[in-house]
């Protein structure tokens, strides 16, 4: 313990000028934080609204006051906040949705966890990956929504249900083939061969 708060005093004094600079940066990342959270209750473009005026001032307050170190910071910040600013402001008109990115980790890996617990594999089963696309939106919505009933559950567009059932199937297909495959290697190739015949150059 001795060694490694020397290592740390020592990292601290060869830093001790960036501190100032970072702490002041990290004061527009909570005011950013405490917006995000929304105690107002705001809708997605209140939301949005509130926070393109927040980055407008911070824009203007680094380019009149900072250079160097506090200037890179913020402009990374700033970088990183355009990068999500498509996806940032849903959680806001949906209620139920999570509104992090470890939030919605969580609720995923609860599908995860009770397919490990069940199957006991450590690794997702070859049906997560082909039905992932319907599995893991019906594990969150067991979650988020505990109060499902038939009417929930029913296809609102039955196209658009055959149309997923039909993906589903083709995606299914090949997993099938290549257990054929596995199980019988000269069953499958002559199988091949015997439905590819005709249209084979003599």
């Amino acid at each position: 313990m001795s060694r490694l708060r020397a290592v740390l005093r020592k990292a601290r004094r060869a830093t001790a000028s960036m501190w100032p600079a970072l702490a002041r940066a990290y004061r527009w990342v909570e005011r950013t934080a405490t917006l995000l959270q929304n105690e107002p209750g705001l809708d997605a473009a209140g939301v949005r609204r509130r926070l393109s005026a927040l980055l407008a001032a911070l824009v203007r307050w680094t380019r009149r006051r900072h250079r160097g170190l506090l200037r890179q910071a913020l402009a990374h910040f700033l970088l990183e906040t355009r990068r999500y600013w498509k996806g940032l402001f849903h959680c806001y008109d949906v209620s139920y949705r999570p509104r992090t990115d470890n939030a919605l980790e969580h609720l995923f890996g609860t599908g995860r966890y009770h397919e490990r617990r069940t199957s006991g594999r450590v690794r997702g089963s070859a049906s997560l990956v082909v039905r992932g696309a319907v599995r893991l939106p019906a594990i969150a919505a067991a979650q988020l929504l505990p109060e499902l009933d038939a009417a929930l559950l029913a296809p609102g567009d039955l196209d658009d249900w055959r149309q997923l059932r039909a993906q589903l199937e083709a995606r299914r297909v090949p997993r099938i083939m290549g257990r054929r495959f596995r199980d019988d290697p000269d069953g499958y190739l002559r199988g091949v061969e015997e439905t590819l015949g005709p249209y084979l150059p003599t």
